[in-house]
């Protein structure tokens, strides 16, 4: 019987399927944490008052990178390349979501449109995020090597899903809201296309790995597929609305001490 606790724990009891997994976590993370910074260098002057969150926002994205290089090295493992095929943040950065590179790459201020698109792409991917950390939290919170990385990292996903609530109907009110509605309509709809394809490819690499039998890659490939068409049937809605969020303020804080 296939199940996503199941799954992940076969692929974490393999040192080439977890340092795989390790090494394309870590990589996206680290990729983030890049971005993140350079938009919080660029913030035009009227949002000043946003950067030290959205520096803390790339602060966190860098730790969780050295949290997946850690959890590597604990088992004496060194990092692989990330295949392209895998990449979801470059995937996502070549599939127009969020800022292109060469703008962040520029050293003149950004728009207060550009920071309206960033938040946008955020509130999208972190609803990913934090579905897939508490999917992880669920299963594996007490886990002796991954329980404290899985609870640190899934309460900073939560935190930046907030965040980007917050200021996303910061800027509703000032205006901004129809763009914010198109923004997050086009953002949602790419953001489920490219989960699918990072998916299949995840899977076929860790099916190789694996030795995963053909019944059994054929019935992951048609769960992966399934959840696609959900998605792009009425799934995405959940990624495109806006509410006050609990954690109010959630990245004005001090940050989580550094996972160990």
């Amino acid at each position: 019987m296939l199940s996503a606790k199941g799954l992940f724990e076969e692929i974490v009891a393999d040192d080439e399927s977890f340092r795989l997994f390790c090494s394309i976590a870590a990589g996206g993370e680290a990729q983030g944490g890049w971005e993140n910074g350079r938009i919080a260098a660029l913030v035009p002057e009227s949002e000043r008052a946003l950067a030290p969150k959205i520096s803390r926002h790339g602060a966190d994205e860098d730790k969780h990178g050295r949290i997946f290089g850690a959890l590597m090295r604990k088992r004496g493992l060194e990092p692989v390349p990330v295949p392209p095929e895998t990449d979801y943040t470059m995937l996502l950065e070549r599939g127009g979501i969020g800022l292109a590179h060469d703008r962040l790459k520029a050293d003149r201020p950004l728009t207060v449109e550009d920071i309206v698109t960033y938040l946008a792409h955020s509130r999208v991917t972190e609803q990913r995020a934090s579905e897939q950390m508490e999917l992880l939290r669920k299963h594996f919170a007490d886990h002796p090597d991954l329980g404290r990385a899985v609870r640190m990292i899934s309460n900073d996903e939560d935190n930046h899903l907030a965040y980007c609530h917050e200021e996303l109907l910061r800027f509703a009110r000032a205006g901004h809201g129809r763009t914010i509605q198109r923004t997050l309509r086009e953002c949602a709809l790419a953001e489920i296309r490219i989960y699918r394809d990072v998916s299949l490819a995840v899977m076929a690499h860790m099916g190789r790995i694996l030795g995963w039998s053909k019944a059994r890659s054929a019935a992951l490939t048609a769960g992966i597929h399934a959840l696609y068409a959900y998605e792009r049937l009425v799934g995405w809605h959940r990624m495109v609305t806006l509410k006050p969020p609990a954690r109010r303020n959630a990245l004005g804080g001090p940050p989580a001490p550094e996972f160990a």
